[in-house]
């Protein structure tokens, strides 16, 4: 008799927890399904960040001045955009190209506009734009100087050689951004690579030492380049 009640207890007891188990993965599906739910209807009803306005001090370095827009498109899409001048290039990198610019009275910097265009993906759900990110961006940046011809005495003259870099970029980065506890100021640390398409107009200058003449040349060149980014950015959401 013992034996048979364990066997009926036995049997009784598998089927409900066979049902136990089965009846827990539609609970964790619906849970996760409810967190979306309620992270959407947040992101759509609450006051939170959507809006971004962003400067990149380093940037100045390599000779732009560009202020960001980030816009959030959902709880995990943005896009960012950017217009811009370029100014005087403090730093090089000849690896893609850039060169510093000249200091001497010869040289006139030419402000000419920039542009960015970009959409970023978040890497976790979260209302508001901030995390660990991937973004693509498309950049275009001219880089245009004037310089100046020098007479047989080396006395610079008012005739003047168009120096320009024009540069198309396709980049992708990867980086975090984070809003303040406190606050609606962030910083945005980000690094990448690109593949920049170059067209060049390059003045050479040479003095022929037996001559004592100055002669010029514009050298034009079209190629393509890989190139490497690093930065960060500080701004205001609302």
């Amino acid at each position: 008799m013992i034996r048979w009640r364990h066997l009926l207890l036995v049997a009784t007891a598998l089927p409900g927890g066979s049902m136990h188990l089965h009846a827990q993965e539609p609970g964790k599906q619906t849970k996760v399904l409810l967190y979306k739910e309620r992270l959407a209807a947040q992101w759509d009803t609450v006051k939170c960040v959507k809006n971004v306005f962003k400067l990149n001090p380093l940037a100045y370095f390599r000779g732009e001045l560009p202020l960001y827009y980030e816009r959030a498109l959902s709880p995990r899409l943005s896009a960012e955009v950017a217009v811009g001048v370029t100014t005087r290039s403090f730093i090089g990198n000849d690896f893609a190209g850039d060169v510093p610019d000249d200091f001497s009275a010869g040289t006139r910097i030419i402000a000419k506009p920039s542009a960015h265009v970009g959409f970023r993906w978040y890497l976790t759900d979260d209302i508001e734009p901030q995390g660990a990110y991937l973004q693509g961006e498309f950049v275009y940046l001219d880089h245009s100087k004037d310089i100046f011809k020098k007479d047989s005495t080396g006395h610079l003259t008012d005739a003047a050689l168009r120096d320009s870099r024009v540069y198309n970029d396709i980049r992708a980065y990867a980086g975090y951004q984070r809003l303040s506890s406190t606050s609606n100021w962030l910083f945005d640390v980000y690094g990448g690579i690109g593949l920049r398409n170059r067209s060049v107009a390059r003045v050479q200058e040479r003095l022929d030492l037996a001559e004592r003449q100055w002669s010029y040349a514009v050298l034009e060149e079209h190629d393509q380049v890989p190139a490497f980014f690093l930065g960060i950015k500080i701004g205001y959401g609302f």
